[in-house]
Formats: structure tokens, C-alpha cells, sequence
């Protein structure tokens, strides 16, 4: 949002300097994206403000209040001037739609529409605007100023003195405003504005351009509305559209802004146009917000915010901001302003009063944090059980608990992984016959694999073991499994340390396949097989990922024969049989030179 400095001091003459203003934002307010020095003495402040404020801050008369306040400084609205002898109306409103939560019409005839006053073009052009006839810059100058969109339709162009608040029919085309015009296709979601009889307006997005103002326009129907926010803002996405008025709408705004508005523009149009005839406003106003209250005690607020704040100086708070409050020893009941549809609770207000307080202000200390700790019975449990797994050979795996049936279906998921498992061995299973493939891996003629996970069934969540080798498949509960290996007895976690039932430490594996080789070696009675072992990992290199596995041996005539598997891999690269042949030639050289016979 694009702020103007000298448009800020209208409103709050005694405003500091440029550089100042702009340290008050950073640091009570919202981030400042930039700020801009313009030729004309104007300063201009790109301000990054957050949904949960955009409903009056992008505005500038929102920041400008935040200022005074901030200060402690007077903040003035100017008198508006408004027409005495205002007319009866024919206008109808009619609102057919649950989207809408109030909309204000009104008729001004005998307008002039031609170019806009020298002061209006600076303000528009200062902060990224542009000038297109008098009414149409009205409209977007008391958008910009108090953050109320407004459309004006030429009323000419409309069939009937009437407005018609609806849902688009399916399949309807609109003709949008612009440089350059723009059809859209609108669907059942969207909101219209009609005149009953054809669509003017893509409600809260962008006028149509048949109902636009143009030069030739003599009368005008002045349209301020408030529409809910989740509909805007999923029209405006589906459209491709981002205006002015969506973005301002699609964060929410007060409903009660809209009366303000309608008094600005309407002082703004008889300023711009003497002699126009101003009739009655037509007020539609569905669903009126009851005022709301926050309580909260001094001691709460300064428990939230880590900082004693003295009563002195959130009454001052409250007072500066305008909160209409009352005080019963230590408890404030304060009620909401209707702007600031923000704050709904006491944690709403410690924040409002930290961020003005300032933050800075804050001194920070670490937390006391209590040594003590109380071990966790499942996670000691599921530690014991892995460890025994380990020792016992086993490797772990982790399947998947999403699975195409079960007693639990979930949402957006994989059509045919759409429920919870209720089991491991399933999963296990399958996961068998894939390691069976990486058994050279596995320095093991036999797979063996085992998972401690979680099933979901109608009763709940359950934790589960099971295990799987090439003769069976089991499947039990933590506890029972537990209860039966260990007993009752659950060993804390320093005793778990001293028993040295830690659970082994995780290592990467490589994603490029695996090469394996089994090479047969005589050697004299005499030699320990360790020596081969130390040849095989001094030629083998990094690529010699695993422990030469002995897979064979049997002693004849004063000699043994040791039979090892070799499995080269890397971290890098898909190995070749090249660069594994050329490896097991050294070793096969190497073993020659010492006399000794590959098979």
C-alpha cells in the first residue's frame, strides 16, 4: 500500500518528520518496503501490511489515526460539506443473495463530468493512480483515503431506477472496465450487481464497461457496499482479477465503514459539482454487528507479554487509541471499535498494547526450564525392542501406513492408498521379496527384517511389532512382545545408557545400483584369511562398500579355500563392469604375486 506523506499530515497536522514517521511504522506498526522522495516535497511509504490489519490499513486515514495515536497527537477529520436540499428517491435495493452484508445506493443527477481538480490528479499520481474524469478519481480518492471501495454507474444506462444484489447465472458473460476490455465468463458463485434486468457489475471485483461513466454521462447511481470476503476473494481468483477494491474487500471490512464512505463521496461530488441534484440515500443494512466487549486484568497482559506494564501506562494506551473502556481495580472492559474487527480476545489486546508499548522495550531472558524429566514408557520400549532386532541380526525397515484398505479411509490421498494399515505384515511382506534382490547388500545369504509402527483400527491407534524371515512372518503388540523378551520392567534412560542398549546410528545409502562379485582363493594352511580380507579392501577403494562377506571355505592338501562376496557401489555414479573388472584384476595380481591360486 502506497501512502502519501503530505496526504498523512492533512489529517494530523503536528505529524513528525519523514524519517521519523517512518521509524514509528517499522516498529509499532507494519514493515516498510521503501520510501520514495518525490520532486514536489511529497514523501511516499510502501507499506507491507498484513491481512489481520488490512481492513484499515490500507487506508490513509487508517494510518493515519495509528499515528496520532502512537504520538499521542490530535487527529482531524475535515468538515464535509454536505447538500441541504436533498430529493426524494425512486431507487429500490433489493439484496437476493446471503453474501451481501450491506449495500447503500444513491442517485445524483445534473453531474459534470470532465477533468478532475489539480490537487486530486498529485494525490492519485502519487501513490501509483491515474486520472480519468472527476467522479470515477472521486471514487478511488475516498477509496484510498478511508479504505471503502466505491462504483459509480452511469444511471442511463440502466433499465430500471433498481438495484439487484445476486448470484451470476451459469454460463453469463460480462464486459469489464479496464484500458482495455476484458470479457469474463461468470458461474452460480459469483455476485452480480443488476439492474434487475441486465448485470452491471461483477460485485466487489469490477464494474461492467457497459455501465461505465464517461463524458457524456449527465446522472449517477453511487453504489458503497460491504460483501463477504471468502467470496470475493474466490471470484477474483478465479477471474484473474486483483483490484483495488477486491484486494480491500477479499481481507474484510467493517460493514459500518460504509456510511462514512458514502457521506465522503458525496461531500466530494458536491465540492467537484455545485449545481448537482442529490437525492436520498437508500441503506440496505442485513444482519447489524452487536457491540462487542474484551476483558483483561493488568497482571495478564504483562504475563503474556513477559514485561510489567504499569496500569498508568495502559490506560494511557487505551485513552490515546480512543477505547471507550471501563476500569474495576486491575480489570479493563473495553469495547472493540467497530474498525477493528481484529481483536476478539484478551490475547488480541496484549499484543495491541505490546506493539504500541513497543517491543523493543522487552528485555529478553531464557526461560527456567525444569532438569527433571520423566521417561517415556513406549519410546523406552520401542528402543529395547530395535536393539534386541539388531543383535540379533535383523535389519529395520519402514513401510508406508497408508494402504487401499482398511477400517480408517482419509482424505486426498492416492486413490489406492486412501486408508490407514491395520497391520505391518502386509507391508513386510512386500518388502521381503524387494530386499531379497539387495541381499549382496545385506552381507547375508538371508533376509531378515523387522518394523515397530503404528495400525490404526476402529479402536484406535496401537503400536505393533513384527518380524519376517524366510521361514514365517510375526505380528504382535508392542507390550506383549516387550513383556515376553524383557519382562515387566522397563529400564530408564540412564540405565538404558549404562546397559549400552543404545539404538545404532543411521547411515545414508547410495541411490545408484550395486555390482557384486564372489571370488574363491587357495591359500597354505597358514595363512589367516584376514589377509585376504586387507588385499580385497586395499584394491576394492571407496567403491568397496560392505564387509567381504565369507560365504565358503573347506580345507585340502595342506591348503584352504576362502570363498568372499565383494559388493562395489557409489555414492556418485552407476558403477560399470569396467570399473569393477578393473578392480578385481589388481586383487587377482596382487594374490598371484603372493603365490597363492584364485579358483
Amino acid at each position: 500500500m502506497l501512502i502519501s506523506y503530505n496526504w498523512l499530515k492533512s489529517y494530523v497536522p503536528q505529524i513528525p518528520s519523514v524519517e521519523k514517521v517512518a521509524e514509528l511504522i517499522t516498529f509499532h506498526l507494519c514493515e516498510i518496503e521503501n520510501v520514495e522522495n518525490l520532486e514536489n516535497g511529497d514523501s511516499i511509504f510502501d507499506l507491507k501490511v498484513l491481512p489481520d490489519r488490512a481492513h484499515d490499513l490500507l487506508s490513509h486515514q487508517g494510518v493515519a489515526r495509528e499515528l496520532s495515536a502512537l504520538l499521542g497527537i490530535s487527529f482531524n477529520l475535515p468538515i464535509y460539506k454536505i447538500p441541504t436540499d436533498i430529493k426524494k428517491t425512486n431507487l429500490k435495493i433489493n439484496i437476493d443473495d446471503s453474501n451481501t452484508r450491506r449495500y447503500i445506493g444513491r442517485i445524483v443527477r445534473e453531474v459534470k463530468v470532465g477533468p478532475s481538480p489539480d490537487w486530486m490528479v498529485k494525490y492519485l499520481e502519487s501513490v501509483g493512480g491515474r486520472s480519468i474524469n472527476n467522479i470515477v478519481d472521486a471514487t478511488n480518492i475516498v477509496m484510498l483515503d478511508c479504505g471503502q471501495p466505491i462504483h459509480a454507474f452511469d444511471l442511463a444506462k440502466l433499465e430500471k431506477e433498481e438495484i439487484v444484489v445476486r448470484n451470476a447465472r451459469e454460463g453469463d458473460t460480462m464486459e469489464l472496465v479496464g484500458r482495455e476490455k476484458q470479457t469474463v465468463k461468470l458461474n452460480s458463485t459469483d455476485m452480480v450487481i443488476t439492474d434487475s434486468i441486465k448485470s452491471l457489475a461483477v460485485a466487489g471485483v469490477k464494474g461492467g464497461f457497459d455501465s461505465g461513466v464517461t463524458e457524456e454521462t449527465r446522472s449517477i447511481l453511487i453504489e458503497v457496499a460491504s460483501f463477504d470476503a471468502v467470496t470475493i476473494r474466490k471470484t477474483a481468483r478465479r477471474l484473474g482479477i486483483q483490484s483495488d477494491a477486491s484486494k480491500r474487500y477479499e481481507n474484510d471490512l467493517s460493514a459500518s465503514l460504509c456510511e462514512f464512505a458514502m457521506q465522503e463521496i458525496t461531500s466530494l461530488i458536491f465540492e467537484l459539482c455545485g449545481d448537482a441534484s442529490f437525492e436520498e440515500v437508500v441503506d440496505v443494512y442485513k444482519n447489524v454487528p452487536e457491540s462487542r466487549k474484551v476483558t483483561f486484568s493488568s497482571e495478564y497482559i504483562s504475563r503474556i507479554l513477559g514485561l510489567n506494564i504499569s496500569e498508568e501506562e495502559i490506560e494511557k494506551i487505551l485513552k490515546n487509541y480512543n477505547y471507550e473502556f471501563v476500569k474495576n481495580e486491575n480489570v479493563w472492559e473495553v469495547v472493540v471499535p467497530i474498525m477493528r474487527i481484529d481483536i476478539s480476545g484478551p490475547h488480541d489486546m496484549a499484543e495491541e498494547i505490546g506493539r504500541v508499548y513497543g517491543y523493543d522495550k522487552i528485555i529478553p531472558q531464557i526461560p527456567k526450564i525444569s532438569t527433571t524429566h520423566k521417561d517415556n514408557q513406549t519410546w523406552l520400549k520401542i528402543c529395547g525392542v530395535k536393539n534386541k532386532f539388531i543383535k540379533d541380526g535383523y535389519r529395520e525397515v519402514m513401510t508406508s501406513v497408508f494402504t487401499d484398505k482398511g477400517d480408517l479411509e482419509i482424505l486426498a490421498s492416492a486413490s489406492d492408498k486412501n486408508f490407514l494399515r491395520t497391520n505391518i505384515k502386509d507391508g513386510l511382506d512386500k518388502s521381503y521379496e524387494m530386499n531379497r534382490l539387495n541381499m549382496p547388500l545385506l552381507n547375508s545369504m538371508e533376509v531378515k527384517i523387522f518394523e515397530v509402527g503404528a495400525c490404526f483400527t476402529k479402536d484406535g491407534e496401537v503400536i505393533n511389532v513384527a518380524y519376517k524371515d524366510k521361514k514365517n512372518t510375526i505380528e504382535t503388540s508392542l507390550n506383549d512382545f516387550y513383556k515376553k523378551e524383557f519382562g515387566d520392567e522397563v529400564p530408564s534412560v540412564v540405565e538404558n545408557k549404562i546397559n549400552k542398549l543404545e539404538y545404532n546410528s543411521f547411515k545414508m545409502w547410495s541411490i545408484y545400483p550395486f555390482i557384486y562379485r564372489d571370488i574363491a582363493v587357495w591359500v597354505p594352511n597358514d595363512i589367516n584369511k584376514n589377509d585376504l580380507v586387507s588385499i580385497y579392501k586395499e584394491y576394492g577403494g571407496e567403491f568397496l562398500v560392505e564387509e567381504p562377506y565369507l560365504f565358503d571355505s573347506f580345507a585340502k592338501e595342506g591348503k584352504t579355500s576362502y570363498a568372499y562376496r565383494l559388493v562395489f557401489q557409489s555414492y556418485d555414479k552407476t558403477l560399470t563392469d569396467g570399473e569393477v573388472n578393473s578392480i578385481m584384476e589388481k586383487i587377482n595380481i596382487k594374490i598371484r604375486e603372493l603365490g597363492w591360486e584364485v579358483r
